[in-house]
């Protein structure tokens, strides 16, 4: 009893050692962390089992040289798992070095009904590579820092007492071409904090010999029915599965069959999902032998089909459940000031999708990072369609050679050993996580970063899920394939018209980052926080940002698929969230944007008339221009040098009005732009790679039929090419 007391009051001290660390900014969660509550939740939506144990809460560890191969006996201290070593909430918040080897130690004891079944252990995500020890026997080992993997531990097992389970981990992050995604040793810009260990839940759950592996529903919305396609693991003939559908609690189909591949279930007056009606229907699967029930799982499915629709005007468009639909979402890095990588609990993380939903969005880019599978399940429940990214990786000693640029004709000669691996996370990703209806769209390359064999890839992922959008180059060199054309422009709107896309859906991948620097809420006050444009002050804000959705609306009108405004939280140095990032101030009012962001799903499709022609498409265009007071005739689009003041008038006739004009310009310069003698447009403009798009329909009213005239006034700010035109429908 003495013995116990004591065991129970070191515990208890040591249960009250952890606290987070530093002095960063916190979200209000972090405050709620305890090693007996973190990440308490089923971490595997798709397939529950009520038998199950959390290895979560505190583990001790070691930091080594990375050249010790032997398990070290004295431990540093005590980390909260699953939080990276890296970060607050681990309790430790130490640099964690390409040189370095983490230890971990755990001991648990199994419950004793488990006897006899077979036990495997799931590790969410460890960042980049380990080894797993139990009971001094090496169990196996893991490459790869963002999906989940697991080991059948059974042999390993001592009869009786605690099981003592060992791991090591080492993490290049960005020394070596690994998918590291946003990490960098040394942090700033785009670039943020390394995480390195154990940062999703660890798990234990006891099945037996032959059990189901996985359930893989394919909705079939045509007929009304789900064929679920389900996995199981040593069958050997004979095996039976049940199937129980519910619909709100309630059982409304029973199905029994042979096992096979494929397991089709009826739904009865079935309810199609959407982001305006995110119906899940669940489900219990059980496996049965000669009358003994060997396993049963619970699942969801939601009734949905994604894919390429063409509208009223023929523009290819992403079509959800056989209409075309617009996606408008924001960047979404998933980082947290106090958990890095890992949300500092589900609450929290469930906390960021709902405001994303109140301020009006359908949609979430999820950018570079796989999230918990918990993520995606809210997704599915809450109407959130999700674009996927792939995680990058590539060496920043190498950028220059693994990231083509936006000009490259050709992509990175990539190793042999990079491309296996990198191909093996890529489908282990989409493997995981194709279960979640949300997701409507793969994003494999982003902005060039370790582009490589784009177009074999592409197709070989077009080919492994048809049931998918592909997008596959988001930003930067497309080569042609996938079903996406996307580009990205900051801070404004832009597309490729769909004349000039290839028959593929035009999106904006990436646009806005109005950047506001709210003091007391910045990771580091004394860092440079920027925007991609700088704005000081929530009314400025609110100008910008209406301005930017009001320029959406024309381009949704000349087919315009897909828009992801950067971004939803500020992230370290980067203060372009439309949260902080302790998610303490939401910048803009939620009901305002929600009323913005609204009326882009109501906009009707048109078919643009060229008023002003602009060299979209590779055109030439002869016009006459005044550069610092001399008359020159030049092709356009054409090179003006810098601190050059040019002036160009245009006449154009129409012989009927146009309630909207798209004004397009291709050029670095304040200007100043007048219809009909009126000043219209009054802007510093950057020059990008393609045309950037501004909304004038509010002054198509000094439109008149016969000759109209438009003047562009323009002071360069360095040397550019110079271009515009004028579109009116």
């Amino acid at each position: 009893m003495c013995l116990m007391m004591a065991g129970l009051l070191v515990h208890g001290l040591s249960m009250a050692a952890w606290h987070p660390q530093g002095d960063k900014i916190k979200t209000i969660w972090a405050d709620k962390v305890s090693p007996e509550n973190v990440w308490q939740s089923y971490p595997r939506p798709q397939l529950q089992r009520s038998e199950w144990m959390n290895l979560n809460g505190l583990w001790e560890f070691a930091v080594t040289p990375v050249d010790v191969s032997g398990k070290p006996v004295n431990f540093d201290g005590e980390i909260l798992v699953p939080f990276a070593i890296e970060s607050s909430l681990s309790g430790v918040q130490r640099k964690f070095l390409p040189t370095d080897k983490l230890w971990y130690r755990k001991e648990f004891v199994l419950d004793r009904d488990w006897k006899g079944k077979n036990i495997l252990l799931h590790f969410g995500a460890v960042d980049y590579e380990c080894k797993v020890w139990l009971n001094n026997h090496l169990v196996g080992s893991h490459k790869g820092g963002n999906n989940p993997f697991s080991f059948d531990i059974t042999k390993y097992l001592k009869r009786n007492g605690a099981q003592k389970l060992e791991l090591s981990v080492v993490d290049p992050t960005d020394t070596k071409t690994v998918t590291r995604g946003k990490q960098r040793i040394g942090q700033g810009g785009i670039m943020y904090t390394p995480v390195s260990g154990i940062w999703k839940t660890v798990w234990l759950e006891p099945v037996e010999g032959t059990h189901i592996n996985r359930i893989l529903p394919e909705a079939d919305i045509y007929n009304c029915k789900v064929r679920l396609n389900i996995d199981v693991v040593r069958a050997k003939g004979g095996e039976q599965i049940q199937v129980d559908l519910y619909d709100e609690g309630k059982l409304v189909k029973s199905v029994e069959r042979q096992l096979s591949d494929k397991v089709e279930v009826e739904v009865p007056n079935a309810v199609l999902w959407s982001p305006a009606s995110p119906k899940l229907y669940r489900f219990k699967v059980r496996l049965i032998k000669n009358g003994k029930m060997l396993d049963e799982a619970g699942s969801y499915f939601a009734l949905r089909e994604v894919s390429v629709q063409k509208d009223a005007c023929g523009y290819n468009r992403v079509g959800l459940n056989g209409n075309p639909i617009f996606q408008y979402g924001t960047l979404d890095q998933g980082w947290w000031p106090d958990g890095l990588l890992t949300p500092p609990s589900e609450e929290a993380m469930l906390w960021d999708m709902v405001q994303l939903k109140e301020m009006g969005f359908n949609t979430i880019r999820k950018h570079i990072k796989v999230e918990p599978e918990l993520y995606y399940y809210y997704a599915d429940s809450l109407g959130l369609m999700m674009w996927q990214d792939m995680v990058s990786g590539f060496e920043t000693e190498h950028r220059a050679e693994q990231c083509p640029g936006p000009y490259a004709e050709k992509d990175w000669n990539a190793p042999g050993e990079h491309a296996v691996q990198w191909e093996k996370e890529l489908f282990e990703m989409i493997d995981g996580l194709r279960f979640y209806s949300c997701i409507t769209t793969w994003v494999v390359f982003n902005e060039g970063w370790g582009q490589y064999n784009t177009v074999d890839i592409v197709n070989r992922v077009m080919d492994y899920d048809k049931s998918r959008i592909v997008n596959g180059v988001s930003g930067w060199k497309d080569r042609g394939v996938g079903h996406m054309f996307d580009v990205h422009n900051y801070p404004q709107t832009c597309m490729i018209l769909p004349e000039n896309n290839g028959d593929r859906i035009s999106t904006l991948g990436e646009f806005g980052g109005l950047g506001w620097a709210i003091q007391g809420h910045l990771w580091d006050s004394k860092r440079r926080n920027w925007g991609y444009k700088n704005i000081d002050g929530g009314l400025s804000l609110l100008e910008n940002y209406g301005h930017i959705v009001h320029d959406l609306e024309a381009l949704i009108a000349q087919g315009l698929s897909a828009a992801i405004y950067t971004q939803t939280t500020d992230v370290e140095a980067e203060v372009n969230g439309l949260i902080t990032y302790d998610r303490k101030i939401t910048k803009l009012p939620v009901g305002f944007m929600h009323l913005m962001n609204s009326r882009l799903y109501h906009i009707r499709s048109a078919r643009a008339t060229i008023l002003i022609a602009d060299g979209q498409g590779g055109v030439k265009n002869k016009r006459k221009i005044e550069a610092n007071g001399q008359l020159q005739e030049l092709d356009f689009p054409c090179a003006i040098e810098e601190n050059t003041s040019v002036v160009s008038v245009n006449h154009f006739f129409i012989d009927k009005l146009y309630d909207n004009l798209s004004l397009w310009l291709n050029m670095s310069a304040d200007v100043v732009v007048k219809l009909n003698g009126i000043t219209v447009f009054e802007q510093n403009i950057r020059e990008f790679r393609q045309y950037t798009h501004f909304n004038l329909s509010d002054y198509a009213y000094l439109l008149k039929t016969g000759t109209n005239e438009l003047k562009i006034e323009a002071k360069t700010t360095r040397r550019s090419f110079f271009d515009f035109g004028l579109r009116g429908y």
